[in-house]
């Protein structure tokens, strides 16, 4: 009898597997700083390959680089020659466990041992369900209606959600096009999946953000309102970029992500179609996504959303540009909850220039493609980790506010920890675009 009992409870935990359920269960994808060390969340910042003010100090992945592995694509596949010629993998890193910036080792997104690397290798290399979302997939995968890149109304968005039968996972903010464009080693991808191998338009001269953050299934259920709200890319049924699974209103949710967003008149717009999504993910991480109709300027919006913190931004700033802007500001494009509730923005500073390890790096278009941020008033200290470029305008014309990222959606996780804000504020000192608001 005994053997019978042990036998059937094998066969019951068989069962469970097989079905994807409770054993499974507690598999969740977490953030991880390195193989085997988990965190709460981490950011990084990939520098930019480019000289600035004589110096070119972030070329390359530095003197501990190693060898530059393709770990994401199949086997044997190596770097491409012609990407190399102008390229930064170096970084800065920050975690829950440490909060303070520190040099990072290796080739960002190409090891174990750095924290894209070896956050991604625990998706793409094991059985979670996942979202992948990108307006730059550059034809692989192929998404209906759009040609290399998706224009507005889609928004303006990148990123991968993973979650396990529970519903709990990761999301992890990108801002690379064309990485990641694969959620699992069974969907390889013909222009390459590990950052930095990519041989489609992968911009790693310029500077890059990344941000990933663990999850509970109400976290789950919250971004996937905030991807639906803010119109991300995705291709459903195209197992590729996404794979659905887990409890049925996660997966009711998942299926709403990757519609379209109507392009609508100003007058004929509904509280619904200009809707806010603003949800605490932890206890010191928000998350605030901008639909595509909400034709208002990104950073003075988030700026009113933060009880009108200012807030100094560093991001693709170029035209066309939405200058730094007072507190004192007209602000003409302005609409739905941020208007009926008097919500304002106070002052709004574009960064152009910030520093590392005593050298210079330059924040703007050409050479700055992450969109980052701090509050720079109020008693909360926060750092900004976005979407959306400081590009649109704050007064319409003619007669219009949905130009650029007015009119693009997109989402903006906001961390509360005082080491990250000091570390990522003096990063991002330096000159500051004069106020000149037009």
């Amino acid at each position: 009898m005994p053997g019978k009992v042990a036998f059937l409870r094998r066969a019951a935990f068989a069962a469970l597997v097989l079905a994807g359920g409770a054993a499974t269960a507690a598999d969740a994808p977490v953030p991880l700083v390195e193989k085997g060390k988990p965190v709460d969340w981490w950011f990084a910042y990939k520098f930019n390959s480019q000289k600035y003010e004589g110096e070119k100090p972030f070329a390359g992945c530095g003197a501990d680089s190693g060898t530059r592995t393709c770990i994401f694509d199949k086997p044997g596949t190596k770097v491409n020659a012609k990407i190399g010629a102008n390229f930064s993998q170096q970084y800065v890193v920050a975690s829950s466990a440490a909060g303070a910036l520190a040099k990072g080792k290796g080739c960002l997104g190409m090891t174990l041992t750095d924290p894209v690397g070896a956050t991604f290798d625990q998706i793409y290399n094991g059985s979670p369900f996942y979202l992948v979302w990108n307006d730059q997939f550059y034809d692989d995968p192929k998404i209906a209606g759009c040609g290399a890149n998706c224009g507005a109304p889609w928004g303006h968005s990148k990123g991968i959600l993973a979650w396990n039968e529970a519903g709990e996972g990761l999301v992890m903010q990108v801002t690379t096009p064309s990485w990641p464009a694969s959620g699992s080693k069974k969907f390889p991808r013909k222009a390459g999946n590990t950052l930095g191998c990519v041989t489609t338009q992968n911009n790693l001269n310029n500077a890059q953000h990344f941000f990933a953050l663990k999850l509970d299934k109400d976290g789950v259920k919250a971004v996937l309102e905030g991807l639906a709200n803010a119109g991300v890319v995705t291709s459903q049924g195209n197992g590729q970029v996404v794979r659905l699974g887990g409890p049925a209103d996660v997966r009711a949710l998942a299926e709403k992500v990757g519609e379209k967003p109507k392009k609508i008149a100003p007058d004929k717009r509904t509280p619904e179609d200009v809707k806010i999504v603003q949800k605490s993910l932890s206890k010191d991480v928000m998350l605030i996504s901008k639909p595509s109709n909400l034709n208002v300027p990104p950073w003075q919006m988030v700026s009113a959303l933060l009880d009108g913190t200012s807030n100094r931004n560093a991001t693709w700033w170029a035209s066309p540009q939405i200058f730094s802007t007072r507190k004192s500001t007209k602000i003409g494009c302005w609409e739905g909850v941020l208007k009926s509730g008097n919500k304002k923005p106070g002052d709004v500073v574009v960064a152009l220039d910030g520093s590392w390890d005593g050298h210079k790096i330059k924040l703007i278009g050409g050479s700055n493609h992450a969109k980052i941020g701090v509050t720079t008033s109020g008693a909360k200290n926060y750092a900004i980790f976005g979407d959306l470029n400081q590009q649109g305008t704050i007064n319409p014309k003619k007669g219009k506010c949905d130009s650029s990222q007015n009119g693009r959606g997109g989402l903006f996780f906001v961390v509360e920890n005082d080491k990250l804000f000091e570390t990522l504020s003096g990063m991002l000192e330096g000159e500051s675009e004069p106020f000149k608001a037009k």
